[in-house]
């Protein structure tokens, strides 16, 4: 099983080839690679699989697919 997340990106050209970026989830920070996205910008949302940007997600797909996991995590500690 594979699980890709919904990031934002929050700094772009980072890494000594200049195609890695800083990205943002839930305030957790985490350097990427964009090598297999093109266009990228600053405020884009991507989804991240295994350290690679695998393509941009519309915002508000995005912020769906956080909620539902927030909704998870939510249910998750309820039951604890």
């Amino acid at each position: 099983m594979c699980l890709a997340l919904p990031v934002k990106v929050v700094e772009i050209g980072i890494g000594p080839t200049g195609d890695g970026a800083i990205v943002d989830l839930g305030g957790v920070k985490k350097e990427i690679s964009l090598a297999l996205l093109d266009g990228v910008q600053v405020g884009d949302y991507v989804i991240l699989h295994v350290g690679y940007a695998l393509s941009r997600l519309d915002p508000e797909e995005a912020a769906k697919t956080l909620a539902l996991f927030a909704q998870m995590q939510d249910a998750e500690s309820a039951a604890l």
